[in-house]
């Protein structure tokens, strides 16, 4: 955020290959706060930690050109 700026990067987070990381990545972390100190339920808060990271890694990864697709058609390709 510091290299280019909050308001550009609040920009790129909405970009249409970005909403959807960017949406999971922060309601895991509102569902990791309320977990942890709402609820106050371990498990939860683990989970939607771990989620929490994951989403913020695919988040991370729409930033190098085609990495994404090339994770998924390898996924796809351990799946057969």
């Amino acid at each position: 955020m510091f290299l280019m700026g909050p308001v550009k990067q609040l920009k790129r987070m909405c970009d249409k290959t970005r909403a959807l990381a960017t949406t999971l990545m922060l309601t895991c972390l509102v569902l990791t706060l309320c977990a942890a100190f709402w609820w106050k339920n371990f498990g939860l808060a683990l989970l939607f930690c771990i989620l929490q990271i994951l989403s913020f890694s695919w988040y991370s990864l729409s930033y190098i050109p085609c990495v994404r697709e090339a994770i998924l058609k390898g996924v796809a390709l351990c799946m057969k």
